[in-house]
């Protein structure tokens, strides 16, 4: 039987808005990487182009593009403000160097490697991926040196991968706090799932350094004289203070202060999760932990008690810690406006039925959506290096699979944190946490793909074999 004009005009339709979604992300990939475009102006110039071909009237399509900016941004910018400034006062009062050297004596001189592994899992929750490696790259050769490693990367590598993954997968970091506004996820569901896969990624990291560090690495000569020059560190009798740029002598935290400011949102998000499972909605135990366990007022009461406590407490002036924890927002803006991006790109594939087409087409392919979501986060990482990008992109190309789907909060949590995992699987040149580990590393590209490169992927994969098995069980 010929099929009817209605359904060959359906099919002529859908087939349109896939061939609009593949120029789209072509054209969104080769500004990017061929023209080297800002990944914000090319977001917002392919979602506006994306929405004009798909038939959005021409007097909407501004209209939709503001409205995506500002349901992204409504929560995503608060999140990652506060979580940069909380960063910051970990960051400037001397904490990262506390918990490392806490670690390391608690671990002992034979177990350097791990305890830098243990304390960085710690210190990448609340601070960007680049500033947090950064700031340990002096005490990972220091550290390295005590341990008497013929070089950095040994214990700087497996630190650089598991930092990364972190800032991929756990809150409050921009790429997996914007996936969830898209996918209208639970931030603290996400927040607990994102932490549990960061256990054995560090075990399976750890391991499989132990295996890759057999081999002699050459130090480029700039990094290897460094090296050399670089005192052993002596975690026994750690500087009790800390000289500020300006002079000004300040005492730093104990450890246990520190990881009590890093984990204390990280609680009151988790109870608002427990509260929503166990009390009736309506409840004053309902009301009080979803107020108390909102991820805005858990940073917000958390970022105001590292003023005082991480700041003024330790001898810093109002001032000088306000100021501190302001230019720990800089960095952070360019984010938020890409994430904001993000979301536009999502709006306008939803609301001029891309996204369903290709949702659509994903889901006849017959495999599982949280598998899609990480293949799509995949193709985008390995083309253009971002792994913000790379998330915020896969989550608009699944949005409305998922919204649709009628899936459960764990479901959607494991969905966002596949996103995760794709959105570290295979990075390599392109991708600019490469050359920060390999450039303070002193490693080569060849090096740099032999260990950041296949730490980042096993990591990638490993995650997606553990959400699998959770995806089946729940």
């Amino acid at each position: 039987m010929e099929r009817s004009k209605q359904e060959c005009e359906t099919t002529l339709s859908t087939t349109y808005l896939i061939a609009v979604a593949i120029i789209a992300i072509a054209s969104l990939l080769l500004l990017v990487m061929k023209f080297k475009w800002p990944a914000f102006v090319a977001l917002i110039a392919v979602s506006i182009a994306t929405g004009l071909a798909a038939g959005i009237p021409t007097e909407e399509v501004i209209g939709t593009a503001v409205a995506g900016m500002g349901g992204t941004l409504g929560s995503v910018a608060i999140l990652v403000g506060l979580g940069a400034m909380l960063g910051g006062a970990i960051e400037k009062s001397g904490g990262a160097e506390v918990i490392t050297e806490a670690f390391s004596r608690k671990f002992g001189r034979e177990r350097i490697g791990v305890a830098l592994l243990v304390a960085s899992a710690f210190v990448a929750i609340p601070i960007f991926f680049d500033v947090g490696f950064i700031i340990l790259v002096p005490i990972i050769f220091s550290f390295a040196k005590a341990a008497g490693y013929h070089s950095p990367a040994i214990i700087g590598m497996p630190v650089a991968v598991l930092m990364v993954f972190i800032h991929n997968c756990v809150p409050p970091h921009p790429g997996i706090v914007g996936t969830t506004a898209l996918l209208h996820g639970s931030l603290g569901m996400v927040t607990i799932v994102g932490l549990i896969l960061s256990i054995p990624v560090g075990f399976a990291v750890h391991f499989l350094f132990k295996r890759i560090n057999k081999q002699e690495f050459a130090m480029t000569p700039e990094v290897e004289l460094r090296y050399q020059e670089t005192l052993e560190a002596d975690p026994e009798h750690p500087r009790a203070t800390l000289t500020l740029e300006d002079g000004t002598v300040v005492r730093r935290p104990s450890a246990g202060l520190v990881i009590f400011s890093i984990l204390l949102p990280i609680a009151m998000i988790t109870c608002g999760t427990i509260g929503a499972l166990i009390f009736d909605k309506g409840s004053i135990g309902y009301k009080t932990t979803q107020f108390l366990g909102s991820s805005q007022f858990a940073l917000l009461f958390s970022t105001i008690l590292a003023f005082y406590l991480l700041g003024v407490a330790r001898g810093f002036s109002t001032a000088t810690i306000s100021k501190l924890m302001d230019d720990a927002v800089g960095p952070a803006a360019i984010v938020i406006l890409v994430t904001g991006a993000g979301g536009v790109f999502a709006k306008v594939l939803t609301e001029s039925g891309v996204g369903k087409a290709v949702s659509d087409l994903l889901l006849s392919t017959g495999l599982p959506i949280f598998f899609l979501a990480f293949l799509i986060a995949t193709v985008f990482k390995v083309a253009q290096g971002s792994g913000t990008v790379a998330s915020l992109a896969a989550a608009g190309l699944v949005q409305d699979a998922v919204l649709q789907g009628g899936y459960s909060q764990i479901q959607v949590a494991l969905i966002l944190a596949a996103i995760g995992m794709g959105s570290v699987a295979l990075s390599h040149i392109n991708d600019s946490g490469f050359w920060i580990a390999t450039k303070f590393m002193g490693l080569s590209v060849r090096d740099g793909l032999r260990t950041w490169s296949v730490g980042a992927t096993v990591g990638g994969w490993l995650g997606m074999i553990i959400i699998s098995i959770l995806w089946l069980i729940v």
